[in-house]
C-alpha cells in the first residue's frame, strides 16, 4: 500500500470516525472502500475484471490468415497503410 495524506473537514472526520466505530473498521479502510467505489462509478475497471475480459476475448476472432502469428508485423504495417 501507498501511504498518503488527506485533509478532511472537522465534520467529515467526525462522521467517518462514527461510521468506522459502527462498522468496527478503520477510517483508512472506509476511505479505501470509498475510493474503490468512486473508481468503479467512474468507469475504471480493476485488474481482475480486465484479466477476465481478456481471457474471454482470447480466440474469439478469426483473421482468415494462416500466418498471422509469424507475419503479424507485416499485417500490421499493411493495416496502417490503408
Amino acid at each position: 500500500m501507498i501511504r498518503t495524506q488527506i485533509q478532511l473537514t472537522e465534520e467529515q472526520a467526525q462522521a467517518l470516525k462514527a461510521i468506522a466505530a459502527v462498522r468496527q473498521s478503520s477510517v483508512a479502510e472506509l476511505i479505501r472502500q470509498s475510493v474503490d467505489h468512486l473508481i468503479r462509478q467512474s468507469g475504471g475497471i480493476d485488474m481482475a475484471e480486465r484479466r477476465r475480459r481478456a481471457i474471454a476475448a482470447a480466440g474469439r476472432f478469426r483473421s482468415g490468415q494462416s500466418t498471422i502469428s509469424a507475419e503479424h508485423d507485416r499485417y500490421l504495417v499493411e493495416a496502417y497503410q490503408r
